[in-house]
């Protein structure tokens, strides 16, 4: 079964009097379950793909399907639900609230979803800062932590739903080289043990070996082989 499938997708940007074609016409079927990874240079139109993958952003023309569903004919709060409960980010600016600690951080879509008690919110939230590494720095703002450290607690944000899919542009990309290994093998593990549907933006040939499938992007098309 696929969970993404895309079809001719195009992204047209107005940059003053300059139109940017920042994809143009992509076609992908995505199985569930799989860890895929997106490679390409920058510009080449990695993040725009996630964006719309995640229904973040709208293509100009083409048709997104997530879970079935196609976006288009989507209202606005049924695509807000759709992020909210099957859908992780994580950005590489980290997106994190600055005023909210980094437990409370990844707390926050478990108490957007309302579907679970202040107790079970507390212990889904710790498991996955400790999992992370940042047990001694749940108290901590995102202004008193290291950007290796905001970029975990983003990673344990997107992960505590348990959501169906997570897109991930660079997620190492702010780690060093043993943190960026054990944040890998975190997603790995919920990949295979929760059928987790990982989609990734690298340039880090790390995250390659850890993917099952790899697509190279340029220039806005899939690059053939």
């Amino acid at each position: 079964m696929n969970i993404i499938e895309t079809r001719n997708l195009i992204k047209d940007y107005a940059l003053g009097k300059t139109t940017v074609h920042a994809l143009r016409g992509i076609d992908m079927d995505i199985e569930k379950g799989d860890l895929l990874s997106i490679v390409g240079p920058s510009g080449s139109g990695k993040t725009t793909l996630l964006n719309i993958i995640g229904c973040i952003d709208k293509p100009t023309a083409g048709s997104v399907r997530v879970n079935g569903q196609e976006v288009s004919t989507l209202r606005d709060k049924q695509i807000t639900d759709l992020r909210l409960n099957h859908i992780g980010f994580i950005f590489q600016t980290f997106n994190l609230i600055q005023v909210l600690s980094a437990l409370e951080n990844v707390e926050f879509p478990l108490l957007l979803m309302k579907n679970y008690s202040t107790a079970e919110v507390a212990a889904k939230a710790n498991e996955l800062i400790d999992a992370v590494g940042l047990t001694e720095f749940k108290k901590h703002k995102p202004t008193e932590l290291s950007g290796g450290q905001r970029q975990r607690v983003a990673i344990a944000r997107a992960l505590v739903t348990q959501p169906d899919l997570v897109l991930a542009d660079e997620p190492t990309a702010n780690l060093d080289s043993v943190t960026g290994a054990q944040i890998l093998d975190l997603m790995q593990e919920m990949n295979k043990r929760l059928n987790t549907t990982f989609i990734f933006s690298t340039h880090d040939m790390n995250v390659l070996k850890y993917a099952r499938t790899s697509v190279k992007i340029k220039d806005g098309v899939i690059a053939k082989e």
